[in-house]
């Protein structure tokens, strides 16, 4: 049997980006999966030599997501208003790698809340990244029969609604830019105009700062709120723009020159379906280290 004999931090560091795209898509939350991949690092630092590194840190990684993810649907459980995932910068640099780009939307990542842990640990490695189930199989410690059997179910759960979150970034920008001009003006007939008949607003402020703790239905009632935040004291000092977000165009909301939140439409049809808010200061700071 011939061993493997690699430089330790620079197999891992060629690594990272791709082990903390499968632990952001398993976990939703950047932090953690920041967390997850140290951990790795650890793991990595203190083993025996091994075969294929690759996918010996891809088995670590997604176990210890499997692991932090059982624990982390209770605490989701309690959370205060909507929980949303963490949002991530992903651009449009073609040296930025692809792991922080594909796959990465924050409506498809909301839609993987419904999956098991091992559930959505396969169906992250297989969609995302192309994994066969054998090797599905392999990472989790199960036979392959079974890692199929776990995929057709997230199918099942997942149904054809995760092909709405393919839209190509540039496609939206123009129309959240007008969206921005219209929600500045407070400009309630201009908002409706972009907004579906069945538009929804849901808003993550975890308990921590003002925000909507049940979602807002309908397009009248999203364009009013959204009117109304232009009129709200914090208005004055506030400062919007368009960043690339999850990939996709994001509305990015800077108070004193600090980041406080970030609006991320879904478009559909020239149309803004869903808004996804998320004002949570926790859950800004690895983005506010992005755009930093």
């Amino acid at each position: 049997m011939t061993i493997e004999v690699v430089d330790d931090v620079a197999e891992f560091e060629q690594q990272r980006p791709r082990l903390f795209g499968i632990a952001y898509r398993m976990l939703g939350e950047a932090g953690e999966a920041e967390d997850v991949v140290q951990d790795a690092y650890l793991r990595w630092s203190g083993r025996a030599e091994v075969r294929t590194p690759a996918a010996w840190l891809t088995t670590v990684v997604t176990n210890l997501c499997v692991n932090r993810l059982t624990s982390a649907r209770a605490r989701r459980e309690r959370y205060v208003g909507p929980w949303l995932p963490e949002p991530v910068a992903t651009g449009n640099d073609p040296s930025e790698a692809v792991e922080l780009k594909d796959t990465v939307s924050l409506g498809f990542l909301v839609l993987l809340e419904k999956l098991t842990p091992p559930e959505r640990a396969v169906f992250v490695l297989r969609e995302a990244f192309g994994y066969p189930h054998r090797d599905s199989a392999e990472v989790l410690g199960v036979d392959e029969a079974h890692a199929r059997q776990l995929y057709r179910r997230a199918l099942a759960r997942v149904g054809d609604a995760r092909r709405r979150f393919e839209a190509r970034p540039a496609d939206g920008v123009r129309l959240v830019e007008r969206f921005i001009a219209a929600t500045v003006d407070g400009d309630v007939k201009a908002l409706e105009t972009m907004l579906s008949a069945d538009a929804a607003i849901w808003a993550d402020g975890g308990g921590k700062t003002i925000a909507a703790r049940e979602p807002i239905f309908g397009r009248s009632n999203a364009a009013h709120y959204l009117a109304g935040l232009a009129a709200g004291p914090r208005a004055l000092s506030a400062e919007l723009g368009v960043r690339i977000v999850n990939n996709a165009p994001a509305v990015v909301v800077h108070e004193s020159g600090r980041l406080t939140g970030v609006l991320i439409p879904e478009i559909h049809d020239g149309a803004i379906t869903t808004i996804r808010a998320i004002l949570n200061p926790d859950k800004l700071h690895y983005l506010r280290t992005q755009l930093d």
